[in-house]
């Protein structure tokens, strides 16, 4: 009999990263009967994942709710995922990276005495407050987790500092999807004018940093002509509305909505710089070739700053619109870090992640 094996995950990233993971297991269904739980935070973002994917959930929780706090987001996941783990009895519950919906579904499947598997385990920033709360989403989750997958020998090597045992290094998924989207046609881009691609929703950023970040793009297009932003700004409301008030109306900054992943990828692909507060940015773009500025002061990720394809700025107004404009102003400096880089795989971390469960629980 197979497996049954339960993914819970509520974010955009969540679910680009697990999808190669669900695709890879449901190709051998004699060792994987494979369910899927969205908690579905990310309502919208979420849906266009899911539909890119072909991924159709097995149980929508849908716990989305207006300003709702983290407390509230983590009761309710660790109520609800508790009652579908005990209709469908799973044998292993995955779960990806350090979101609220990871470390409340992994919390959920220890008290119920459920395997946890972590994809991408083991980062560590080493500051409880930066990333915030997703640093100590992810220790809390590793010391519930029974098989922990590593996306590189740096995390691993946290993990058996940590006292973790089942660790396998696998690469990162996320590469996996970036090798598997198309590009798309973006019309809204100026033919000639160079690409700053921006993102930018960190909780630890919200107000005084985020607005800092705003007035810095706002330098950036006013000292370089022919460059234009574009910003998907987040559909949070700490976000959209500074972002909004500061950057609203300004010449070549092109506010819009989030855009599906395609579509993100391709703005990736045609940018020039990118700058951005986004774990997932700092995986994809060294495998693109592309120079990021990290609008945060610790990474989680340093093998992308070892790489030279990502560099810290944190949310100082004036170090962004230097080091951003440094980088504009002299190509070969910004050639020098856009050079395509593998520091997180080869595309193929699904397949070992299906081979370390079919090995582990699949007899």
């Amino acid at each position: 009999m197979p497996a049954r094996v339960l993914f819970v995950f509520g974010t955009r990233p969540e679910a680009i990263k697990l999808a190669p993971v669900i695709e890879e297991l449901r190709r051998d269904p004699a060792s994987f009967d494979v369910r899927v739980c969205v908690t579905g935070q990310h309502r919208e973002m979420l849906d266009q994942v899911l539909a890119l994917f072909g991924i159709t959930p097995d149980f929508d929780l849908a716990l989305m709710r207006p300003d709702q706090s983290l407390t509230d987001l983590a009761a309710g996941v660790l109520v609800e995922v508790r009652r579908v783990i005990d209709e469908l009895a799973p044998r292993v519950v995955v779960v990806q990276g350090d979101t609220t919906s990871a470390v409340a579904a992994g919390l959920a499947a220890f008290y119920a005495g459920v395997d946890v598997a972590h994809v991408e385990a083991g980062l560590r920033s080493g500051d409880l407050s930066a990333p915030w709360p997703e640093e100590a989403n992810r220790r809390l989750l590793s010391v519930v987790t029974r098989f922990h997958f590593a996306p590189t020998e740096e995390a691993r090597e946290h993990l058996l500092r940590e006292g973790a045992r089942q660790v396998f290094v696998t690469g990162n998924t996320v590469i996996d999807a970036l090798l598997r989207v198309p590009e798309v046609d973006l019309p809204f881009l100026t033919p000639g004018r160079r690409l700053v691609l921006v993102t930018g929703h960190r909780r630890e950023n919200f107000g005084a940093g985020l607005e800092s970040i705003c007035h810095a793009l706002a330098d950036l297009v006013r000292a370089h002509g022919d460059v234009e932003v574009v910003y998907p700004v987040h559909l949070n409301p700490h976000v959209r509305e500074p972002v909004h008030a500061i950057l609203g109306g300004t010449e070549r900054v092109h506010l819009i909505d989030p855009v599906d992943y395609p579509a993100f990828v391709t703005l990736m692909k045609r940018s020039t710089l990118i700058l951005s507060d986004s774990g997932g940015v700092q995986e994809e773009a060294p495998s693109l070739g592309k120079a990021v500025l990290v609008l945060r002061d610790t990474t989680e990720r340093p093998e992308a700053v070892r790489a030279g394809n990502v560099r810290l700025v944190g949310t100082s107004r004036e170090r962004i619109a230097a080091e951003a404009g440094a980088l504009l102003r002299d190509p070969a400096k910004l050639a020098e870090m856009a050079q395509v880089r593998h520091p997180f795989g080869d595309g193929r971390a699904a397949g070992r992640i299906a081979d370390a469960l079919r090995s582990a629980i699949c007899s």
